[in-house]
């Protein structure tokens, strides 16, 4: 069994993030009997290493506890694992696509008033570049 420092040590996390873990439910530690201290079995070294990998993969920590749930009861969680990540790379492309709009907006913006002179603010315009793209 590990206290919260040892299981933190040993996998290159910080004690803050084991005791944030442990808080929302993905690790589920024993207490001590004799001094309350929280104790963590071997396994949950593994856990979280999971975690850190499946945070780089862009699972959130809700999907993570799923995914950590399943796999508790002896669960495939493959299935629950692919259709977060195809939902996820959808999701990625559709805000690829918006960004590229944007750009091109940005773009075409800066080419228009590259030509355009400077104007001075008079009591009906604040900036005649911005005012002048369209809507």
């Amino acid at each position: 069994m590990l206290t919260v420092k040892a299981l933190a040590k040993q996998s290159r996390t910080t004690p803050d993030a084991v005791r944030y873990y442990t808080r929302i439910g993905l690790l589920q530690p024993r207490r001590n009997p004799h001094n309350g201290y929280r104790l963590y079995r071997e396994r949950e070294i593994n856990y979280l290493f999971f975690v850190h990998k499946a945070k780089r993969l862009g699972y959130t920590l809700n999907e993570i506890a799923h995914i950590l749930h399943d796999a508790e009861r002896g669960n495939s969680s493959c299935p629950r694992v692919r259709e977060i990540l195809e939902r996820r790379i959808k999701e990625n492309r559709a805000e690829l696509h918006k960004r590229e709009l944007f750009l091109q907006r940005l773009e075409a913006a800066l080419a228009q008033w590259k030509s355009m002179p400077d104007g001075v603010p008079d009591s009906q315009s604040v900036c005649h570049l911005i005012e002048s793209t369209p809507h």
